[in-house]
């Protein structure tokens, strides 16, 4: 698994990188998260972090996220690219004029036809179970996102512990 990803990781386009990174700076943009399936919970893990992070986010689905608008940006993982809902929720935001970030390995697909922003994923064949190196190495690059953004933020680290959750 290791290797798996560390050869995925050394593939990945920085300038890709860096456009996600940019899209990321504005600290008060709203942010949605979406996936189907395992790449939605690879989104909700994400989503979390980025909140840690200060940063105002909704998971797309759940009773409290607002209506996304002009400003916002939609995040959606998705490693066909073709995920009907996924599509779905692309055209609604940008039709809103919201900003699209999608990470996907089908980087010719209509989901990446849609975004304005695409970070290729790259994953070629794999020994795991399913698309487990896919969501592994979204979750990677979105906390490589995070450790990015932090960099800037002195009090990175004491805001993500500030904000965990204390209702234990």
């Amino acid at each position: 698994m290791g290797q798996e990803i560390t050869s995925l990781l050394a593939r990945i386009d920085a300038e890709a990188f860096a456009g996600v990174v940019a899209a990321f700076a504005d600290k008060d943009r709203r942010w949605f998260f979406s996936g189907q399936g395992r790449s939605g919970l690879a989104a909700q893990m994400a989503a979390m972090r980025f909140m840690h992070m200060g940063r105002m986010v909704h998971f797309v689905g759940e009773v409290s996220a607002p209506s996304i608008r002009r400003g916002d940006a939609l995040l959606i993982i998705s490693g066909s690219g073709e995920t009907p809902v996924s599509v779905g929720f692309a055209r609604i935001a940008r039709a809103e004029g919201a900003q699209v970030v999608t990470l996907t390995h089908k980087p010719k697909g209509t989901l990446a036809g849609i975004a304005d922003i695409v970070l290729p994923v790259p994953v070629e064949t794999t020994e795991q179970f399913g698309g487990s190196l896919f969501e592994q190495s979204c979750l990677l690059l979105l906390d490589s996102v995070i450790l990015s953004l932090a960099r800037d933020m002195p009090d990175a680290h004491q805001l993500m512990l500030h904000r965990h959750t204390n209702l234990q």
